[in-house]
């Protein structure tokens, strides 16, 4: 079913969203949208032709008290009914995955303990096709870890629905295997006075594409966005969001970071904020700040405010895209720490602010080695 007609949108709501994925045309690279992305090394995931011959499996330990995880069919009405593709692949996710991944949180629960889930690729020879829905209940409270290891070529779509009063924390972790590939559309609609804190981490795979929309169906919902990523040489990593203000009195915030090192280490960032002619009272800013360790990285950063009212709280962006600040490497060293420990020092904090935010110690320490270990790696 398509909901918007298919001439080339003036603005993000007038985008065409459809279930459908013949009615998106054919890929080139000169869309907008996709002028970043290295169609070729997508693995014939924009073309639609192909069926899917790989797969995905799911681990996850024993759940807390008040989450359920379990599976549902195509035809259980909540499926599609937060997310509705907004391109090629995402519809193509959308039509190739036969059921999805239920995570459910009853209504009331106040989760002591973290979730994890896994999403665990077996080959990426295979087209693997995902859908997974995060439904948070009234006024409950979750931490939710969705990490992404092993080989895939994977198309996925993640709807997340947290309704009134609800609090979620949900951090995503791409740490694909060398070879892996993902396209992924993830939609988070919250309801009113809900809460999402949302922290996307993407470390591993060749070529890993994120698509993250908020969407607000009642005042005072508060979206943060964050992201950490790391480009080792040959790797594209792109992150995209689209923050839909629709009602009035809600808030945003959109924070990303990120290096890179090595030959042809690439990163895009690109965010889209949109506030409505009915969404008075809106508060949002979003910021992008990319660190170059080497020649040869190219980070790309877009950040875009289209404003359709003058009664808002406030609206803003920034980016910045640079190398080492040479100052705090010599106020560093004059203090008789040596070069390579002193750079590990700025880029660990560099990060600091953003990993400081998942609330999980155990994979806070684990991201921090991981950091550690591609700077070793590269002599930083």
């Amino acid at each position: 079913m398509t909901i918007q007609a298919s001439a080339p949108p003036s603005t993000k709501s007038q985008a065409l969203r459809s279930y459908d994925v013949a009615d998106f045309p054919a890929l080139t690279g000169l869309e907008e949208e996709w002028r970043f992305t290295p169609l070729k090394r997508l693995r014939g995931l924009t073309d639609g032709a192909q069926a899917a011959t790989g797969t995905v499996r799911h681990e996850y330990a024993d759940l807390p008290a008040g989450v359920t995880v379990g599976r549902i069919g195509r035809d259980d009405p909540r499926v599609g009914s937060v997310l509705t593709p907004v391109d090629r692949i995402s519809a193509l996710a959308y039509g190739g995955a036969g059921e999805a991944l239920l995570v459910e949180v009853a209504a009331d629960a106040v989760v002591d303990a973290p979730v994890s889930l896994r999403v665990v690729g077996d080959d990426a020879a295979g087209l693997a096709f995902g859908h997974t829905f995060v439904d948070v209940g009234r006024f409950a409270e979750v931490v939710l870890v969705l990490e992404h290891v092993g080989a895939a070529t994977l198309a996925d779509n993640v709807e997340v629905a947290v309704a009134d009063g609800a609090k979620l924390t949900l951090v995503t972790v791409a740490d694909w295997a060398a070879d892996a590939v993902q396209a992924q559309h993830l939609k988070v609609r919250l309801g009113r006075d809900a809460k999402v804190s949302h922290v996307q981490v993407s470390l591993g795979g060749d070529l890993v594409r994120q698509y993250t929309t908020v969407e607000y169906t009642g005042r005072g919902g508060e979206a943060e966005l964050y992201g950490v990523y790391f480009a080792d040489g040959g790797q594209h990593l792109e992150h995209r969001q689209l923050v839909d203000h629709n009602v009035p009195d809600c808030r945003s915030y959109v924070g990303y970071r990120g290096a890179l090192q090595g030959d042809e280490a690439h990163t895009v960032w690109v965010g889209d904020v949109l506030i409505r002619a009915e969404a008075t009272g809106t508060d949002t800013y979003e910021i992008n700040r990319n660190l170059l360790l080497s020649d040869g990285a190219r980070a790309d950063s877009v950040p875009n405010l289209e404003i359709e009212t003058g009664e808002i709280a406030g609206a803003g962006h920034a980016s910045a895209t640079g190398r080492f600040d040479d100052e705090q490497l010599f106020y560093l060293m004059a203090r008789g720490i040596p070069a390579d420990e002193a750079r590990r020092l700025v880029v660990r904090g560099f990060f600091a602010e953003v990993i400081n935010k998942i609330p999980v110690e155990s994979l806070r320490e684990r991201l921090g080695d991981a950091i550690e270990a591609r700077l070793s790696k590269a002599g930083a």
